[in-house]
């Protein structure tokens, strides 16, 4: 039997069905497993992915991944590729699997541009962009020392819809939120955090246009950060919007947590130093 041919041939996928309910999902995935665990499902069932390659659905082929960091009651079962079991291609929701790219695509025309994420379907958006995609997928050598955790169940994100589908995200900590599990310590003023666009969708300004648009939902806020350490990709959409826009040039800073005065790095400066290199001693 051929599992997930189908998966949005409807046009309809999980992030626009999928029920706020994370304990019930949970209980139908651990259901499924517990049935391949025993051999109670087709021996014949397979999932077929975009290439056409065939994956056999046994319990060795999936594992429980957790969705948040501070909730590891909340669980998906994910489907691993053959040749690399770190790779995931497919989870499985409302009784399917999904190929990964179908967890991403929305069926609603209203899904456009940077939308607060706010349901359980879009968590599990954010996971997948988050973990599976910039995680393993596609990170590039100026990510080598770049690792995004899976975020809190709380977390204030934002992902960034194109085409009917989910293309990057950014996430913030709010000014006064706590700086981590354990700790008294709140944060001084707001901060993006972590910030990701698609290889498909890069060069279009669309990480400008989240640095503006983050600017823009603090923009009663005298100063701004953005989470140590900035990328060198990072470092390149910094530079872009602060040329275009030098009214934020005062308000943008490189912060470690909490984001006190002595935490604090003036992006604008960094920009300017490196446009400048490295001088001679007739320069200097």
């Amino acid at each position: 039997m051929e599992a997930g041919a189908a998966r949005g041939a409807t046009g309809i996928y999980p992030v626009d069905v999928l029920e706020d309910d994370p304990e019930g999902h949970r209980e139908a995935a651990l259901a499924y497993y517990a049935a391949l665990r025993e051999g109670a499902r087709s021996e014949a069932d397979v999932f077929s992915l975009p290439t056409g390659e065939q994956v056999k659905l046994e319990a060795p082929s999936v594992r429980f991944c957790t969705l948040h960091r501070d909730a590891p009651q909340h669980e998906l079962l994910v489907l691993v590729s053959p040749q690399d079991t770190e790779t995931v291609v497919a989870v499985y929701l409302k009784g399917s699997w999904w190929a990964t790219e179908d967890v991403l695509r929305t069926s609603d025309p209203a899904r456009d541009g940077l939308m607060e994420v706010q349901s359980f379907g879009e968590r599990i958006v954010l996971f997948i962009l988050n973990v599976v995609v910039f995680g393993r997928l596609e990170r590039s050598l100026d990510d080598d020392t770049m690792f995004f955790l899976p975020h809190s169940a709380k977390e204030q994100a934002k992902i960034l819809w194109r085409d009917r589908a989910a293309v990057g995200f950014y996430t913030t900590k709010a000014k006064g939120s706590l700086c981590g599990d354990g700790t008294g310590t709140c944060y001084l003023l707001p901060v993006l955090d972590t910030a990701f666009v698609r290889r498909s969708h890069r060069g279009r300004g669309l990480g400008v246009a989240m640095l503006q648009d983050f600017c823009g939902t603090f923009g009663d806020d005298e100063a701004l950060g953005v989470s140590w350490p900035i990328s060198p990709a990072m470092y390149r959409v910094c530079r872009r919007f602060l040329l275009a826009h030098p009214e934020e040039r005062a308000r943008l800073w490189e912060v470690e947590a909490p984001g006190a005065w002595g935490q604090r790095g003036s992006i604008w400066l960094k920009v300017q130093l490196q446009q400048a290199g490295p001088r001679g001693p007739e320069s200097a």
